[in-house]
């Protein structure tokens, strides 16, 4: 592939690239909150439920346990695939 070739693909795909990179932050900056407003629900409903506040807490962990495991994950993608 000729140089000029190769400088035409980069900026052609730099649009594209950029335009992931601002989801992908906005993916990550949003999650947080998503977050925890799905662990005040489920506490809510099984508090409403009858489950003590503490037992309820201790299940909604998990989600924040998931939301560890899915940004590890991605990170660990976006991580092996500039090496």
């Amino acid at each position: 592939m000729s140089d000029g070739k190769l400088v035409t693909a980069v900026v052609k795909s730099t649009p594209n690239l950029v335009r992931l990179s601002l989801d992908l932050s906005w993916t990550y900056l949003t999650l947080d909150w998503h977050v925890h407003k799905a662990r005040q629900a489920f506490e809510k409903q099984l508090i409403s439920q009858g489950m003590s506040k503490t037992d309820a807490q201790q299940l909604s962990l998990f989600y924040i346990n998931i939301k560890n495991s899915i940004t590890n994950t991605v990170k660990q993608g976006l991580a092996g695939a500039f090496r």
